[in-house]
């Protein structure tokens, strides 16, 4: 059996396009801090005409494999997370099958997990349990969690975002599985949903949407103690965890969301709460379920008593969400790309809770053990080739006007056919790949920016257009 089962490697990409909340905010004519304040939000990142979430994957899936000297015959199986849909019936994953089959590679197992935001944890739970399974070849699971978030004008515009994330899963992983440690929730609801298949934009559901996305954090953690005070025979509190990764649709409800942990420590009566604290949140013990959700009091109590553990323990993973914005499956492994950045020399021996949410609604939280690995699958490689802060750094900041109108380009031409992009990749980065036409019958055809100075794989010809 493999041992210290998951992420070896991983890389991100986000595009160099994006917009300042605050400059959004004066546009729309919003109260000031609405999006800086109110959501939490700095920046968001959005794709042009010339990118979507397939060429974003395929330029954080070749920047995986060119950066760590992964040979594309050493993948065994690849799945892919996503909520934006490209095609009804063929996956994202297929498209990106072109990489291993200029290879000599077709032996890849894994297609698309579809459910809101959580298709990327799916996707890794998959290719942990394959690795870890007697189907397991002995090859590489390769993780993508790719989306592109938009949203109609209005007040959930500024929520949006976009980017690609590529982990590669093996034994002896610097990021190990704590598997037994485990909890989900899982029930119906319509708090953002996707009916209309002619539009990319959502029906949301914002206050529902919310109260279900603290509903089953309270659920999974509850479960999760639980889990845990069977299998170790102590309990379980915030303090047992160095740090703590959400899934992010906007910065504040990653506040509120530690803060409830806070109060579920709080009635479960755990170490990590002091005397001062308990004065805090007496008040509210006697509050129903579904009162307290609704409660402004104990929002605000809950999150002076977590602000000083909320500084350590979460703080440091909220970078790229609060620069990049909402990325559906790709947020809360950009919260944790954001942890290796920023604390990557201190983290290993370190416990990180993950809490991974998907409207409709699924949720998991599960935890990771971190120890400093072995080069090119070290966490000090793995903040390097991410290089989060140079990618930050080099974007371009676009004015309001000139994203509203990309807006309503990308809107016009979604589900269509038959149209050449600009092929505009002035602002892109060397070795991203780009869309240059949808002909018609729909074939989607995307090409690599040259330049790129890395070194590349094995077979990889930097033109890709339908499979050849």
């Amino acid at each position: 059996m493999a041992k210290n089962v998951g992420i070896l490697a991983m890389d991100i990409y986000f595009p160099p396009t994006c917009i300042q909340q605050e400059a959004l905010e004066a546009h729309d004519g919003a109260s000031k801090g609405k999006y800086t304040i109110g959501l939490g939000q700095d920046c968001m990142a959005f794709c042009s005409e010339v990118e979507d979430v397939i060429s974003m994957s395929l330029t954080a899936v070749t920047s995986l494999l060119e950066k760590y000297g992964i040979d594309p015959k050493q993948i065994g199986r690849m799945e892919v997370g996503s909520e934006t849909v490209i095609d009804k019936s063929k996956s994202i994953k297929t498209f990106l099958m072109q990489i291993f089959e200029e290879c000599g590679n077709t032996d890849i197992e894994g297609v698309d997990s579809t459910n809101a935001c959580y298709g990327g944890t799916a996707a890794l739970f998959n290719c942990v349990n394959w690795v870890e399974s007697n189907s397991w070849d002995g090859r590489y699971g390769l993780v993508v969690c790719t989306d592109s978030a938009v949203y109609a004008e209005g007040p959930a515009r500024p929520t949006g975002g976009a980017a690609a994330i590529a982990m590669l899963i093996g034994p002896d992983a610097p990021i190990a599985f704590e598997s037994k440690f485990r909890a989900s929730h899982m029930s119906h609801a319509y708090d953002f949903y996707k009916p209309n298949l002619a539009s990319e934009y959502p029906v949301v559901d914002g206050k529902l949407s919310q109260t279900c996305y603290l509903m089953a954090l309270d659920s999974c953690y509850k479960r999760f103690c639980n889990k845990f005070e069977k299998l170790e025979g102590k309990q379980f509190c915030m303090s047992d965890a160095d740090y703590f990764v959400f899934h992010s649709p906007y910065n504040k409800l990653v506040q509120k969301s530690f803060a409830r942990l806070a109060f579920n420590d709080f009635l479960r009566n755990a170490s990590s709460i002091d005397e001062v604290a308990k004065e805090k949140l007496a008040p509210f013990s006697t509050l129903t379920g579904d009162e307290s959700y609704q409660s402004r009091d104990l929002e605000k109590a809950s999150q002076q008593v977590a602000k000083p553990l909320y500084d350590a323990k979460v703080q440091p993973t909220t970078l790229i969400p609060k620069q990049v914005g909402n990325m559906y499956t790709a947020s809360l492994y950009a919260a944790f790309a954001s942890l290796i950045h920023n604390k990557h020399s201190t983290l290993a021996g370190n416990r990180v809770m993950m809490f991974s949410y998907g409207s409709g609604l699924t949720a998991t939280m599960f935890s990771l053990h971190f120890s400093a690995g072995q080069h090119p699958f070290s966490l000090s490689n793995i903040a390097s080739v991410m290089n989060v802060g140079g990618k930050l750094k080099s974007r371009h900041e676009f004015p309001p006007e000139k994203f509203v109108e990309t807006m309503k380009l990308m809107e016009h031409r979604y589900g269509a056919a038959d149209f050449v992009t600009s092929k505009d990749t002035s602002l892109l980065p060397p070795g991203t790949y780009y869309l240059t036409e949808v002909d018609s019958k729909y074939r989607r055809f995307y090409s690599k920016k040259a330049g790129d100075n890395t070194s590349s794989t094995p077979c990889e010809n930097g033109s890709l257009a339908n499979g050849h």
